[in-house]
């Protein structure tokens, strides 16, 4: 009995001393990021010198050059290019629209292309709406009331569920595949209302799809502002023959070579296992991409810096990766998967920051009970920093293709209330990204991977045969 009360005392004792040198890391690395932070200042290049990168584009490749450089500048054991062929779509001339009720009498709504429509005819295009919930109410109308008319997607997103991620998710796929269903009704075109609680003139932008649709029955699909879209089903309700004209001229080029941006420290005791960092480098073209993401980019970009910075040698390689193409193609993501796959790394650890700059709440896991149990036992450490949400669930696009049952994926979760204000937006702009909040971020990104490389993960259990 008294071996068994000393080897407690001792096991006590040691987890005592485990968990005050813990403490001392995450609060050098949190005080390091809030005085010597580096990432709001790489997050003004981005955004104010280069401004919105998307794929294929000239400033996408210059994004691509400076990060590289800055990783240059932080001394990591190696930087390097990961050349991905991405699509080149180009939004071309500003987009017009217009209501009109009677000949002569019109109302101008804001507009944008979504990202990889066709373009209206040269004149633009004009035709009577019909307005749906829904791609699933298509089928009720049928033929007969959808043929040569503009169809408007108008479901909302739910402004009931505190988790706005959901309420994004849940009316998502007419933006993504309304055009096509549309399509196959006669439709000439497409309007959706934008992804956003907020009521607004900012029309938000995405990426939509036209499935297996010949080219030459693709229809033009463009996101009104919800301002514009409450103006619309309003006057619909009003005068059912109401017209509606737009006017856009985008189109889709050759696909071009671009780059992955990755930089490492090497470990110093299980160099063969890589923990990564990343964000996706790409953004929409309306704004600068400072919270869709060129904030989880320099989040990511600070991680290792606050940890050198810090002293900290990690055991495990520690690897940053800033994608290209997540919003139109996910290519970045893929293609660092295939060459990670080839080359036989094994990778036990991801985490990816693509959900804004705003205050860190915690993280989502992909990853199994054991490993679960282990990152909960970790939340004391946290507490004092007001990271509070540790939640099963997804993690990111970007890192998506990595999955395995031998790793953990992880998703930095910010407070979500105002990001879909500014998603995919003309006002996704520097700054509405708060310094301090975004620090904050790095720092919790930069403590959790500390713990996951101190400790490592739970493998997972074999069966026997």
């Amino acid at each position: 009995m008294i071996k068994k009360l000393f080897l407690l005392f001792l096991l006590t004792c040691w987890s005592g001393i485990a968990q005050s040198e813990d403490q001392k890391q995450i609060k050098a690395l949190y005080e390091a990021a809030l005085t010597e932070g580096k990432a709001h200042d790489w997050l003004n290049h981005l955004s104010n010198q280069i401004g919105g990168r998307l794929s294929g584009s000239i400033q996408a490749q210059r994004a691509v050059d400076y990060t590289k450089a800055q990783l240059d500048l932080l001394g990591l054991d190696r930087v390097w290019l990961q050349p991905v062929m991405v699509p080149k779509w180009v939004r071309g001339t500003p987009e017009f629209a217009y209501l009109e009720t009677v000949p002569g009498m019109s109302t101008n709504v804001p507009i944008c292309a979504l990202g990889g429509s066709v373009a209206t005819p040269l004149g633009g295009l004009k035709a009577e709406v019909i307005e749906v919930k829904g791609v699933e109410e298509l089928k009720a109308l049928g033929n007969a009331k959808i043929s040569g008319k503009i169809v408007f997607y108008n479901r909302p997103m739910d402004p009931t569920l505190i988790n706005t991620y959901a309420a994004y998710s849940g009316c998502v796929d007419q933006r993504y595949s309304g055009a096509e269903e549309a399509a196959k009704y006669g439709a000439v075109g497409v309007i959706v209302r934008s992804m956003s609680l907020r009521l607004d003139d900012y029309p938000h932008t995405g990426a939509m799809s036209y499935g297996d649709t010949p080219v030459n029955q693709r229809i033009p699909a463009a996101a009104i502002s919800t301002k514009g879209a409450n103006l619309l089903s309003a006057t619909l309700e009003l005068s059912p023959n109401t017209q509606f004209y737009f006017k856009q001229n985008c189109r889709q080029l050759e696909d071009v070579q671009s780059y992955n941006v990755v930089g490492e420290i090497r470990g110093s005791t299980y160099p063969e296992e890589i923990m990564m960092v990343g964000g996706h480098l790409d953004s929409w073209d309306l704004g600068d991409g400072s919270h869709d993401d060129g904030a989880g980019c320099v989040q990511s970009m600070d991680v290792l810096r606050l940890l050198k910075k810090t002293g900290y040698k990690p055991q495990r390689t520690l690897r940053v990766v800033l994608f290209m193409n997540e919003e139109n193609g996910l290519r970045g993501g893929n293609k660092y998967a295939q060459l990670a796959k080839e080359k036989g790394e094994k990778h036990i650890f991801a985490l990816e920051s693509d959900a804004g700059g705003f205050t860190p709440r915690g993280f989502s896991f992909d990853c199994s009970d054991a490993n679960f149990e282990k990152v909960q036992s970790w939340k004391e450490l946290f507490e004092p920093y007001l990271i509070h949400l540790f939640v099963k669930g997804g993690s990111g696009a970007d890192i998506g293709p990595l999955k395995n049952d031998d790793m953990v994926l992880a998703g930095l979760r910010p407070d979500s209330q105002r990001y879909f204000d500014h998603h995919h937006a003309e006002n996704d702009t520097f700054e509405h990204v708060n310094k301090r909040e975004l620090e904050l971020g790095a720092a919790t990104m930069a403590s959790l991977v500390y713990l996951f490389d101190k400790y490592g993960i739970v493998p997972p259990k074999k069966i026997k045969g």
